[in-house]
């Protein structure tokens, strides 16, 4: 099943959301592009058909090289309640969606671009692509989080480094720090996130939801903080008919059928 509208085009099938920006060459972040992420994340987080997501950007030019600047006039009486607001908001629905989100990305990532990325569960980059934030030459810092969570993947000092200089990486340098898990040849990024996604699907779903929310909520707080809380996500999904299937396929040898 597929349909599109003039911005966020998506197509579903075999329990996966493709995504995709529909803003070529560069599928720039608009107010208007903005608004319909949200509305599509927000649908795609209900809709049951659904267990992985793999958003994109059409072309090959760029996944998403940032936000609009000729609209920043428009909004610049108030421009965190007009514009920087709902780009919060949508990155955010992106890491706080139960489902995985895989981005393959062809071209550049840049700015808000990048902000999306990070938001997003797995990375898939092009060989030829350059990634990067580089608002900082624009008088700013990048204010759709990357300034938090560009640390949470590579660590602070490379953060740092990349944050105070604007600095652009190729594809090869994001996977040695971490940025990206896979670098592939150009146009095959969806190919590759799609074989991911395939496998993420397979697996039991409520145990793939219970992972990326502990995840997200455990693994920045000291250990004596969150052994409670473990316990608790594990007394969850040993209630749940896919384990005690996974537990008895293993015993009797068999391969699982996990609902």
């Amino acid at each position: 099943m597929s349909y599109d509208n003039n911005l966020v085009g998506v197509e579903i099938g075999e329990n996966i959301a493709l995504l995709t920006l529909n803003r070529p060459p560069l599928n720039i972040l608009t107010l208007a592009l903005t608004a319909e992420l949200r509305r599509t994340l927000h649908t795609i987080e209900n809709d049951e058909r659904v267990r992985v997501v793999v958003l994109r950007g059409a072309g090959e030019r760029a996944f998403c090289a940032g936000a609009d600047i000729k609209e920043f006039p428009s909004v610049w009486d108030d421009v965190i309640n007009k514009k920087l607001l709902n780009e919060n908001l949508a990155v955010d629905e992106i890491e706080l969606l139960e489902k995985p989100v895989i981005a393959a990305m062809e071209g550049n990532i840049l700015g808000g671009g990048c902000e999306i990325a990070l938001a997003c569960d797995l990375r898939i980059m092009s060989e030829e692509g350059k990634i990067g934030l580089p608002e900082i030459n624009l008088g700013v810092f990048p204010g759709s989080g990357g300034l938090y969570r560009l640390a949470r993947h590579v660590g602070l000092s490379v953060a740092y480094e990349m944050l105070y200089t604007g600095k652009i990486i190729s594809a090869d340098e994001a996977k040695s720090i971490g940025l990206v898990n896979h670098v592939v040849g150009r146009g095959a990024t969806q190919e590759k996130a799609f074989e991911l996604a395939r496998t993420i699907a397979s697996k039991p779903f409520e145990a793939i939801k219970l992972i990326k929310k502990g995840v997200r909520e455990l693994w920045q707080k000291p250990t004596e903080d969150v052994f409670r809380a473990n316990l608790e996500f594990s007394k969850q999904i040993f209630k749940t008919e896919d384990c005690a299937e996974g537990v008895d396929a293993f015993i009797n040898k068999r391969n699982p059928r996990f609902r």
